[in-house]
């Protein structure tokens, strides 16, 4: 399985900071964000990485370069100005294969999510060993988290049967970590716009996605306030 982190993003919230540095390169306890991905993600043996990037993207290739450093190869796919989720994936399915792969946020911190459980997720055959005929199919799995205070609402249901929907209570918010089937972008353009939460959406309306619930520690890192406060035991070790 390969995997694809998206690190074009702005960050816009984090102004000053992404002036100057992009967004996953920030540090969380020590290590940009973007390598407690990249080491996470070899641990659990998924080794081809594709980064796409926009702002600043050549210090993101600086910084990692071809990933053997870090036990990876890490194929990068430039973007002018950033495309979305999905458009950034439409722009680069030739680096990705036509198997299903992850795609995790870049400025996302879950230091101990186990990657080893995405690799089996998507099934093309049900218990018996049946193959599923291409409509029966989940076209993508998600993972999904408690409501943070940005997003009280939540995103997704779930039922007992790992079935995502766009009704349902409790809703609960879509982490940003996914596995996707590559036939979901065959409609978009590459180089077009398209953000991939409307995409799921519509699957989800057809009965065709399925996910779960990770419990773990989970922080979108959207604002300073939020990356200080993943640092301040840093911090106060370093005072004391």
């Amino acid at each position: 399985m390969k995997a694809m982190i998206f690190a074009a993003g702005r960050g816009e919230r984090m102004r000053p900071l992404t002036d100057d540095c992009p967004k996953p390169l920030l540090k969380v306890r020590g290590r940009p964000l973007i390598t407690w991905h990249v080491l996470n993600l070899v641990r659990a043996g998924i080794t081809e990485i594709v980064i796409n990037h926009a702002h600043l993207g050549a210090q993101i290739e600086q910084a990692l370069g071809d990933g053997s450093a870090l036990g990876a190869r890490i194929a990068y796919s430039h973007e002018d100005t950033a495309l979305e989720t999905a458009g950034g994936i439409a722009k680069a399915l030739h680096l990705l294969g036509d198997e299903p792969f992850l795609a995790i946020s870049g400025d996302i911190y879950c230091p101990y999510f186990d990657f080893e459980q995405v690799k089996d997720v998507l099934h093309d055959k049900d218990m018996w060993g049946n193959p599923y005929a291409a409509d029966q199919r989940d076209m993508c799995w998600i993972y999904l988290v408690k409501n943070p205070d940005h997003n009280p609402d939540g995103d997704f249901g779930l039922s007992s049967l790992y079935s995502v929907s766009n009704e349902g209570d409790p809703k609960w918010t879509f982490a940003n970590i996914g596995v996707y089937r590559t036939e979901m972008f065959a409609g978009i353009e590459p180089g077009s716009h398209a953000k991939l939460g409307p995409l799921i959406r519509q699957h989800a309306d057809a009965g065709h996605v399925g996910g779960e619930i990770y419990e773990g520690d989970w922080v979108n890192v959207g604002t300073i306030d939020q990356l200080n406060e993943l640092n301040a035991p840093l911090a106060a070790r370093a005072k004391a």
